[in-house]
């Protein structure tokens, strides 16, 4: 299980030290932490607030998944990429992919 990042310094703490990996969908910023915690950055550029939620919800959804493959604790803050369509699986493969890359998969 994992927690909720809420905080702006949170936050800005991953942001100026957390490791980047990247994606076809997906920014993942992320760094050790006391236990595994997920913040999610949509701009407005990806469309209004019922969009945004909506993409909200499929990463929240895609990372609830995959987060019990992750070993260790760590403070991830996503960042999905401008796209057609945002699709369940593509956040989940790309999640894979990036925690695989990484060496963050049990």
């Amino acid at each position: 299980m994992y927690t909720r990042l809420k905080k702006n310094s949170d936050f800005q703490k991953l942001f100026a030290r957390g490791k980047k990996i990247f994606s076809p969908a997906l920014i993942v910023l992320y760094m050790p932490a006391k236990e595994t915690r997920l913040g999610l950055c949509v701009s407005k550029k990806h469309g209004k607030s019922v969009k945004r939620n909506r993409i909200k919800r499929l990463l929240r959804e895609s990372f609830r998944k995959v987060s019990d493959q992750i070993k260790g604790n760590y403070a991830f803050v996503v960042i999905p990429k401008q796209a057609e369509e945002y699709t369940f699986a593509a956040f989940e493969r790309s999640f894979l992919t990036v925690l695989k890359k990484e060496g963050l998969l049990r």
